[in-house]
Order: structure tokens, then sequence, then C-alpha cells
């Protein structure tokens, strides 16, 4: 006899009913060679707030950029990464957190020798749908590819739909 265990498709209802999502649940992206999972969507909270884990690589993370629309709040869970903040550089380790406000440039990179994890929350939500629109469906066993040049016209395009401009290094 045996047995098959899956997790059931997270039901969704109005905000005010709740919702579980399991722990291998949420939708996964990969953009720019990092893992980013929607794990709530501004669709799942009524537009309040977005949260996502992300995965990333050494080396990895984001250009400096700046949202118009949403606050941004890290959350590490592990490795190390280095933030800029306005101007401020600073490397940030597991249960740190750090809040970005709307239109200040950030970034973040992993300075480490693993893999670094860490949940981020915008709010309100809706920036994720960068990485839903934009990102390539994970393949399982593979790592996340770089994305080259041919990437950036269509990365633009939805930078400006959801008012993310890039902005330079401090």
């Amino acid at each position: 006899m045996s047995f098959t265990l899956s997790q059931p498709e997270p039901v969704l209802h109005t905000a005010g009913d709740g919702l579980h999502i399991p722990a291998d649940g949420g939708v996964a992206k990969w953009v720019f060679g990092d893992t980013y999972t929607v794990k709530l969507s501004a669709e799942h909270t009524n537009g309040s707030l977005s949260l996502m884990e992300a995965s990333v690589p050494p080396g990895g993370g984001p250009i400096p950029h700046t949202h118009a629309h949403e606050d941004e709040i890290f959350y590490l869970l592990s490795g190390e990464m280095e933030f800029l903040r306005g101007d401020q550089i600073f490397i940030a380790g597991p249960g740190d957190v750090v809040f970005i406000p709307r239109t200040l440039p950030h970034r973040f990179r992993n300075v480490g020798i693993r893999a670094a994890t860490m949940l981020f929350l915008y709010t309100p939500g809706g920036a994720e749908g960068v990485f839903l629109e934009g990102g390539d469906e994970p393949v399982p066993g593979q790592p996340a590819p770089l994305w080259g040049p041919e990437r950036l016209p269509g990365l633009a395009d939805l930078m400006v739909k959801y008012g993310i401009e890039a902005a330079p290094e401090a």
C-alpha cells in the first residue's frame, strides 16, 4: 500500500478571512540569477502588502534602484548581504532588519560564500508584479542563470510599469 501526500493549493478568500500558504507554496521565479518566491501578493492582501522570499547566490542581487510607490522591509534569514541604503553601505546578517522608505535608492548584494536567504515585504503590495511578469520559470536541479543585456529592454518596461527606477551606485 502506498500513500501520496501533497500540499493543498492555498484557498483564496477576502483578506478578512485570512490565508495559509504552505512552506513550499508561492510562485517562484528566476530573476538575474536569483530565485524569488512570491508568498503573498497584493491580490492576496487586498493591496495592503506583498511578501517575498529570496535566495541570492554569492555575488547576486539587483542594481541600485528606487520604488515610487512602496516601502520595502528586508529580514535576513541566512548569509551576509551588503546593503546600499541612500548613500550608506553596510553589512546585514541573520536576524537583521532593513527598512527602505519609498524613493530611497537601495540595493543588496550577497558578499558571502554561500547563498543568502531573506524575506522582504512591500507595503503597499504590487511591486512583486515585476518578478511575476518578468521572471523565468525555475527548472528543478538547475541553477538560476544570469541574464544578459538582451533581457534589459523588457525589464526596463516592467520597471516603468511598477514605478521602479534605476539609481546610481553611491
